[in-house]
């Protein structure tokens, strides 16, 4: 069975349950109902991770008959960010998801949403740390995502061995979130480590990353928090430091780190599954807003992408569905 036909397949079973839970038989189909406009607003929305979120929203709102507008900033700017969302409410949108990168930066602005009758959710990373009015998150539950990596490496890591990590951005609470994951399972083997932030372009952040190395010879391991530092530590290990024992790892899914995988500059890949990241959000605003279905966390997932299943996923990479 096709990708697209088993969504299919589930969103029929959605409104089947709608019917079985007291859905009235009179409402309108769905084509007839007031027409909803839900807007998305991410931070760093040109990066190349957003491209499956993007599909999959599309392919629900296509689905659900909806319009849907990806929204963001060029790169982390949590004011400006948290104004998108205060112009959404006055743009009219029906629903907003955001993508809610800080603990506390998005708290006040949610609120005021809400409060204008305006439902939001939550989408690949979420406010777990502090009280927050949205209704629902749509993520990876990046802490234990961490833990997952570390302790999937640990046996191939030596006691007290010095392990490079890398973040793309600072101030982004998922690439910390994950980061402490991975410190929490290493310091069972007694490990230390070095942190680089190395950017969001994957070919300067080869340089910071290769750099780092120079500097700290005793380092043979990169762990990545996210997708261009993990794309990155392997482009790094490819240009500079190949056949010398040097490997790395990390998050999310390119299609040079998948080639690189295939290659044994990168061991393994977390993938969180950012399809499934556009395309629930808008699934459950819809919901919401047409029949009062209130919506509730969904977990997208660590999924380990190594040699064994790389071939698979470079092909579903290639149509947006990984």
């Amino acid at each position: 069975m096709s990708t697209q036909s088993s969504v299919v397949r589930v969103l029929a079973l959605i409104f089947v349950s709608l019917g079985l839970v007291g859905c009235p038989s009179q409402s309108k189909p769905l084509e007839t109902e007031k027409p909803l406009r839900l807007a998305f607003v991410t931070c760093a929305v040109d990066a190349k991770f957003f491209g499956p979120v993007k599909k999959g929203m599309n392919d629900a709102a296509e689905m659900m008959g909806v319009q849907c507008d990806f929204l963001g900033t060029d790169g982390v700017d949590l004011d400006a960010q948290a104004q998108m969302v205060r112009q959404a409410v006055a743009d009219g949108y029906s629903g907003i998801a955001v993508n809610i990168i800080d603990p506390e930066a998005f708290d006040e602005v949610i609120q005021e949403a809400i409060d204008q009758g305006v439902p939001v959710v939550g989408f690949n990373v979420d406010d777990h740390a502090t009280p927050n009015a949205r209704l629902s998150s749509v993520n990876q539950r990046l802490y234990d995502a961490g833990e997952t990596l570390a302790r999937h490496l640990l046996p191939h890591i030596p006691d007290g061995a010095h392990v490079l990590m890398t973040m793309h951005d600072e101030g982004v609470s998922a690439l910390e979130d994950r980061l402490r994951g991975e410190q929490a399972v290493l310091k069972e083997r007694n490990v230390r480590w070095t942190v680089v932030v190395s950017g969001n372009d994957s070919v300067r952040g080869a340089d910071v990353i290769a750099q780092a190395l120079t500097e700290h010879p005793d380092i043979r391991i990169v762990l990545g928090t996210g997708q261009s530092d993990t794309e990155a530590a392997g482009r790094a290990i490819e240009t500079h430091f190949a056949g010398q024992g040097y490997w790395s790892a990390g998050f999310d899914l390119s299609p040079t780190t998948l080639r690189l995988i295939q290659e044994g500059h990168i061991r393994c890949t977390v993938d969180q599954q950012p399809y499934i990241q556009g395309f629930y959000p808008v699934l459950q605003l819809t919901l919401y807003l047409r029949y009062g279905i209130v919506p509730s966390d969904i977990d997208a997932g660590a999924a380990i992408i190594d040699k064994d299943n790389v071939e698979q996923v470079i092909e579903l990479s290639e149509r947006l569905y990984r």
